[in-house]
Order: structure tokens, then C-alpha cells, then sequence
């Protein structure tokens, strides 16, 4: 484990592989092979239903796979409950406590009966200052915006401290201005942690802000993985093409 200039811990990346995982609810089948590279960001796209959050799931252990592995650092984790994994997750809905302040939200990234030490407090207000919160510690949820909830959410993200984040399309509800801003700030806290993020979205612009991985999931599998960069300049497959509107020529950024 590092130290990042904030005064906040970073911790090593690892990589996340999903070997012949098989999972099915109703009609809906699923099966996923792919290895996303440790300490990288990927933008996990494709069409609705194709099994992207699923696929999140499984890696937190929301879902339990019919058959295959999970790892994660090369250590099978198919069996262990998501409080055990080297994982955090963020939701659209960024599942905070409506009756809890701010920092008291931050603190359960530390301990869920939030008896914190002098060392977990000093984590919570270092997190907070990292997102831009400070001074809004004692604050109710519903007194905040919405970029500031997601902000309270990334902060608890930071003293959990997991070298796996994973994000399932967490600023879609955003303004354009505010979901770059929010891009960026993620962005900023991956460039002093280097955690391994796995980044749902249906937004190209998104992708190619912060992307620089693609896992394009099509039909419940994974079609296809590669750079951002070769993505977007039409190296891609023609199943992703046609997904983002790509006409012709790269795609705007």
C-alpha cells in the first residue's frame, strides 16, 4: 500500500477476470469471459439488456455465477459475500442514508456501526476535502445536490479503500456540465489511486472523457474489449459502430 499526495491510502490495483461465467434469471442467459487489466479504467458499454450491470453484479457479488470463476488478483472470490471482495461499488442511486449526515455516510465506508477511531475521522474529512465537501460534514443528504451526493458516495469510495471500483452509469442523472465535472473529479482520484474501475455507461462522450478501456457487452456476452482510442476511431467492431451512431469517420469527442 502507497500513500497519495492527499494524505489518503492507495492501495494496489488487481486485475478482475471472468473465467466462463454463466448466469441466468427467466429467459435471460449470460456468458461472460474477459480480463480487465489491473490499475486501468473500462468503459463497460452496449445496448440495454445486454448484460452490463449484470456483469458488475457478479464481480461484487450481488449475483452468483451458475458456473466459472470470479477473480479478482487471481483469487477465485465466486464465493465470497460482496463485504469480503476487494471491491466498491456506486449506484445511479448513490445509496446513501437519508438520516445520516454526511460525514456519518462517509463512515460506514470504515464501520457499519460507525464507531470510528481518531484515525477513521481524520480519513472521513480527508476523503471529503478530496471531493470538494468540506465544510458540509454535518449536512443531511437531502440538503445536498445531486453531484454532491455522488461526491459523498466517491468519498466513502476513497476510505474503503479497495483496489476495485466499480461505477454502474452513476452521473446519468447529471447535467452535461456537472457529469464532466464528475468525470474529471473520477478521473483525478483514479490518477492517485490506480484503483481498477469498471465504468458502465451508455454515454460515448463519457467513455472518451475517462475511458481508456472498452468492453462493449452485446446478446450477454462480451463482443469485444480494446483501447478507447482504437473504439473510437472505427477499429472497433461494426456491433459498436452502430450502437453509438458512428455514420462515418472517428466519433466526436
Amino acid at each position: 500500500m502507497t500513500t497519495a499526495n492527499n494524505g489518503i491510502a492507495a492501495t494496489k490495483a488487481l486485475a478482475v477476470t471472468l473465467d466462463g461465467v454463466s448466469f441466468s434469471y427467466g429467459e435471460a442467459s449470460f456468458r461472460f469471459d474477459v480480463e480487465f487489466a489491473a490499475g486501468r479504467i473500462t468503459a463497460i458499454m452496449g445496448p440495454s439488456g445486454s448484460g452490463k450491470s449484470t456483469l458488475l453484479n457478479l464481480v461484487a457479488g450481488f449475483e452468483s455465477p451458475g458456473a466459472g470463476k470470479v477473480l479478482i488478483g487471481g483469487i477465485d472470490v465466486g464465493n465470497a459475500p460482496p463485504s469480503a471482495r476487494p471491491v466498491s461499488m456506486v449506484f445511479q442511486e448513490n445509496n446513501l442514508f437519508a438520516h445520516l449526515s454526511v460525514e456519518d455516510n462517509v463512515g460506514l465506508g470504515r464501520s457499519p456501526s460507525l464507531k470510528l477511531t481518531a484515525d477513521d475521522q481524520h480519513a472521513v474529512a480527508k476523503a471529503l476535502g478530496r471531493v470538494g465537501l468540506a465544510g458540509k460534514e454535518k449536512r443531511l443528504p437531502r440538503e445536498l445536490s445531486g453531484g454532491e451526493r455522488q461526491r459523498v458516495a466517491l468519498a466513502r469510495v476513497l476510505i474503503r479503500d479497495r483496489p476495485v471500483l466499480l461505477l454502474d452509469e452513476p452521473f446519468a442523472s447529471l447535467g452535461p456540465a456537472l457529469r464532466e465535472d464528475m468525470l474529471d473529479l473520477m478521473a483525478g482520484i483514479h490518477t492517485e489511486r490506480r484503483m481498477t474501475v469498471l465504468f458502465v455507461t451508455h454515454q460515448p462522450q463519457d467513455a472518451r472523457r475517462i475511458g481508456q478501456q472498452i468492453a462493449f457487452v452485446d446478446e450477454g456476452r462480451v463482443a469485444a474489449t480494446g483501447s478507447a482510442a482504437d473504439f473510437f476511431d472505427r477499429a472497433g467492431p461494426d456491433a459498436f459502430r452502430r450502437y453509438i451512431g458512428d455514420r462515418g469517420g472517428s466519433v466526436a469527442g
